[in-house]
């Protein structure tokens, strides 16, 4: 991936800190930044949900470093900051579900942890702050599709953590001058994404338990729709968002995502094609939280950070598919 490069500067010259770097975007970020030669990659990571293996094949790389820290503590993250030109934080208690269930901890990680990251930056001067918002923060907004400025109110502790996060963004730039850039992310699936545990994304749980043949769940009716988008969408939105000199795109929030949406029952049809599986889902109720459906607006993206989604919903979904076929045919 990353053949068409998604910036115009000499990244030779700058450091890189991402938060969550271990975890499925983060390193997906890395990997791009490495790629193109930065003159640092500074990965932050406490492993919780994040995996070493992600990261495994930079460590040859003179200009990769691991710090393996929690970012609720306020001084690991001013000496991840030290030296650093851009961050993109990416570290997070992600799932809907798992914030419905243990909300001090989605606060803990999600809210304080990225309040310290905050502070560190400003005190390291950083120059640009990047960090992953949600489409979660539009709630139970019903108009589609969705507008950066059009929101309701939020439907669960993950929600509420991500708005959060966007309020202490905005007080960050006019208070103390942090210029910072907002992705609000619209499912964002690809390599790496973990299909293990309680709380994985939909599309590589899909993928792993058809190909295992083990039962597969769909939670409601399967026509709640999502804007899929490919995760090399989302590294462009970061590498876009770091390197911005647009002053009108600082202090704002923007809508990550292709602008097309497809149902989870679609979903999973074009995904047993892929695998030739014939493997059915069973339906269950719906999950407490959750969006029925969601359709980004990205134009204000591709105006303000020159954003243009290179990979849509069925390029994203074979490479993706592809991806887990080989990882699970390897072990």
């Amino acid at each position: 991936m990353y053949e068409v490069p998604y910036h115009n500067k000499d990244l030779s010259k700058f450091s890189f800190l991402i938060t969550g770097g271990a975890g499925f975007i983060g390193s997906n970020i890395a990997e791009y930044l490495l790629k193109y030669g930065a003159k640092k990659v500074r990965v932050l990571d406490n492993l919780a949900t994040g995996n070493k293996a992600n990261v495994e094949a930079f460590k040859s790389n003179p200009a990769f470093e691991f710090i393996e820290g929690d970012i609720r503590n306020l001084e690991t993250c001013r000496k991840a900051c030290e030296r650093i030109d851009f961050v993109s934080h990416q570290a997070a208690l992600g799932s809907v579900p798992r914030s419905v269930k243990e909300p001090e901890n989605t606060n803990a990680v999600n809210v304080d942890g990225f309040l310290n990251v905050l502070i560190a930056a400003k005190d390291n001067k950083v120059k640009n702050f990047v960090y992953a918002s949600s489409s979660s923060v539009y709630g139970d907004e019903k108009t589609l599709p969705k507008v950066e400025e059009k929101t309701g109110n939020p439907l669960s502790p993950y929600a509420v953590s991500k708005w959060t996060n966007e309020l202490y963004a905005k007080v960050f730039y006019n208070v103390y001058g942090l210029n910072v850039v907002g992705l609000r992310y619209f499912n964002i699936f690809g390599p790496r994404q973990d299909p293990k545990g309680e709380y994985a994304a939909v599309m590589p749980l899909f993928i792993d338990k058809i190909m295992k043949k083990e039962e597969v769940y769909i939670d409601g009716d399967g026509n709640q729709t999502r804007d899929f988008t490919f995760v090399e969408n989302a590294v462009q939105a970061n590498v876009r968002a770091m390197l911005n000199e647009n002053a009108e795109a600082f202090n704002q929030v923007f809508n990550i995502a292709v602008g097309e949406n497809f149902s989870v029952n679609h979903l999973y049809t074009e995904i047993q094609k892929l695998l030739s599986s014939d493997h059915n889902a069973k339906y269950r109720e719906t999950r407490k939280g959750d969006i029925r459906n969601s359709l980004a607006d990205i134009s204000k993206a591709k105006n303000l950070l020159g954003y243009n989604p290179e990979f849509q919903f069925g390029k994203g979904l074979a490479i993706t598919v592809e991806y887990f076929h080989k990882f699970y045919l390897a072990r």
